[in-house]
């Protein structure tokens, strides 16, 4: 612990290292990464502990702290609560943009174990009539499931980054899988959001215009 690093700005984070141990590293933001920037490491994860560790450095100091970015994780902020009594929390826009990625590759993945199940079926059935399994090919040379399992990596990037082949196979993914295709221009405009707002009052009302494109985008889906 480096009690003369802390700042007015602070991160609080959780990395692994080679072992596989969790650590909860605390950090000053405005040495960005430098000397000095390194408040605390803590190895797990758990709150008590942590919180613990802090508490070592006098409450005045931590009084003095005015703002703390970090995840969405309980623990973490349940020791900001309890060691920055006078903090701001603030969510780390990237765990916010991740759970939406996430959110995005879930519906992937959700279709490729239906892909696979129907591939099983289709070729359990040629197999009981003696006959030749052949899967549907598109224009591509794809499979449905390589479609699927290929995709993965399209979906991370803006369709300004795609190759000639990527943008290929986006347009046949999401011509088969629509709802694939709202997920993903939700979560690229939810970065846009991010990348080109700076005004607090202008990210809010982008912000809540996208939660609210997200809720009917849902109760579609529902009434389908």
């Amino acid at each position: 612990m480096f009690p003369q690093n802390l700042g007015s700005h602070l991160s609080l984070d959780e990395t692994a290292f080679s072992n596989g141990d969790l650590y909860t590293i605390l950090t000053n933001k405005k040495a960005k990464g430098k000397k000095g920037a390194l408040v605390a490491m803590v190895k797990r994860t758990k709150a008590e502990t942590v919180i613990a560790i802090l508490h070592k450095i006098p409450l005045k100091q931590r009084k003095k702290v005015k703002e703390v970015t970090l995840d969405m994780a309980g623990n973490m902020w349940l020791i900001v609560k309890k060691s920055f009594p006078n903090a701001t929390l603030v969510i780390d826009r990237f765990h916010v943009q991740k759970l939406a990625l996430d959110a995005l590759q879930e519906i992937r993945i959700k279709h490729r174990w239906e892909a696979l199940d129907t591939e099983n079926d289709a070729i359990e059935y040629t197999r009981n009539k003696s006959l030749k399994y052949t899967p549907e090919l598109f224009h591509n040379g794809d499979t449905l499931k390589q479609l699927l399992a290929r995709s993965r990596y399209l979906l991370y990037k803006s369709s300004s980054k795609w190759t000639e082949n990527q943008l290929e196979r986006a347009i046949i993914l999401f011509e088969r899988y629509p709802d694939l295709e709202k997920a993903y221009k939700l979560y690229q405009n939810l970065s846009w959001i991010y990348n080109n707002t700076k005004d607090k009052t202008s990210a809010l009302i982008r912000l809540a215009k996208w939660d609210e494109k997200v809720r009917q985008e849902h109760l579609a889906a529902s009434i389908q």
